[in-house]
């Protein structure tokens, strides 16, 4: 058994609610004749989600969602259970739409994406594609915004189910997941302190919530910064400092940007930062810290870890940046934990079965309320939890007026 299988294995140990979906789905095989295309960070959790859709009856047809986030070994294991896989772990930006390229070539019914490099690029590259395709799902907040945006053009033209929005799915896989894996890869790969640090973390929506939150914990002091009023607010409340990031620049020793948004961290800041001030994203792209910015600023980079380059600036400060500025707790990491994504993928199955029988207008839908609640309920279930129900006199109540 190669390393990729056990690893498969490993997670499969504690994913019940896939588990679950499969026991309840696959003697019907609702998926029986579909072709499934998936651009997912290809690693153990996915693949076991992979090896479900084809238990459910799908062909599946599979590559990465970000450069670096492949697993090969996991991979290979894959095409040895019959999978389509195109995937390559790569810095190379060709190489990596070449497995996009290859997924939407075989023509997919459903599209399972993360971060919609799939959906866009058939759209705008591959509208031949669009005919065979009954609509997709997309797991990440980059993702429905870029979705979201094609449809406000009029250009959308499948029905999108957005998993990420789903409560089961943000307030757990974006909070809890993005806040320990952040924090893993970081510390594994620098092998620093986080106590008694300073930690700016850029971007206060549900996952920069997760990394400040798990930052404190560590014992950091941590710095939000924010664009949007509302959000900087909630961070003061919460206990946060707030300021801009041109002055965070100045005091922070650990950097994380979580903002879904180009050159947050630039030329400025990276002037104004403390010699061995360490970089990380934790968003989608490689777009947030500004790291070609950064290659043309240096005059000296050095690998200084594996996965951890040092770039020495014209003041002499060395700044150190983790997996290229791509996605660090996939880039450099194993990913958000087994349970988190076990949440994440029961609702993603779920709907692209959902999908599977409905006709549906080109536009981009919630996760119907009955999936959302039903994942919750079977996590419970999972950890032995009980809950009250109303009362036929409380429904009564909370229906009148």
């Amino acid at each position: 058994m190669n390393l990729g299988q056990k690893k498969i294995d490993w997670v499969g140990r504690f994913m019940p609610l896939l588990n679950s979906v499969e026991n309840e789905y696959v003697t019907k095989k609702p998926l029986n004749g579909m072709k499934v295309g998936m651009s997912i960070h290809l690693e153990a959790k996915t693949a076991y989600l992979a090896l479900l859709l084809k238990k459910l009856g799908a062909e599946v047809f599979i590559t990465g969602s970000n450069p670096l986030s492949t697993q090969d070994d996991v991979a290979e294991a894959l095409k040895e259970h019959g999978l389509n896989v195109f995937a390559k772990r790569t810095s190379d930006e060709t190489l990596y739409m070449r497995g996009i390229y290859s997924v939407l070539e075989a023509k997919p019914n459903l599209i399972l994406d993360d971060g919609a490099d799939l959906t866009v690029t058939a759209h705008v590259e591959m509208p031949q594609v669009l005919v065979n395709l009954r609509g997709a799902t997309e797991e990440t907040t980059t993702g429905l915004r870029r979705l979201r945006a094609l449809q406000n053009q009029g250009k959308l033209k499948v029905p999108v189910i957005a998993v990420n929005d789903a409560f089961t799915k943000h307030l757990f896989d974006n909070r809890y997941g993005t806040g320990q894996s952040t924090w893993d890869s970081i510390m594994r790969n620098t092998n620093l302190t986080i106590a008694g640090k300073v930690v700016v973390v850029a971007g206060y929506g549900w996952c920069g919530k997760g990394v400040a939150i798990r930052a404190r914990g560590l014992g950091a002091r941590v710095i939000i910064t924010e664009v949007d009023p509302i959000k900087a607010l909630e961070a003061i409340m919460e206990g946060f400092e707030v300021m801009q990031m041109k002055e965070a620049a100045k005091v922070g020793d650990f950097f994380v940007t979580v903002t879904g948004n180009t050159s947050v961290i630039s030329v400025e800041e990276f002037l104004q930062m403390k010699d061995g001030a360490v970089l990380a994203n934790a968003g989608h792209f490689n777009v947030e810290i500004d790291v070609k910015a950064l290659e043309h600023l240096c005059i000296e980079k050095f690998e200084a870890r594996p996965n951890v380059v040092g770039y020495v600036m014209p003041n002499g400060r060395t700044l150190f940046l983790i997996g290229e500025g791509r996605l660090v707790n996939l880039a450099a990491a194993d990913g958000h934990p087994v349970e988190i994504m076990d949440l994440s993928f029961a609702l993603q199955a779920m709907s692209l079965i959902y999908l599977s029988t409905k006709t549906l207008e080109p536009r981009v839908y919630s996760v119907p309320t009955q999936i959302d609640e039903k994942v919750a309920q079977m996590k419970l279930n999972a950890m032995n939890v009980k809950i009250d129900e109303l009362s036929v006199e409380q429904k009564k109540y909370l229906e009148s007026f």
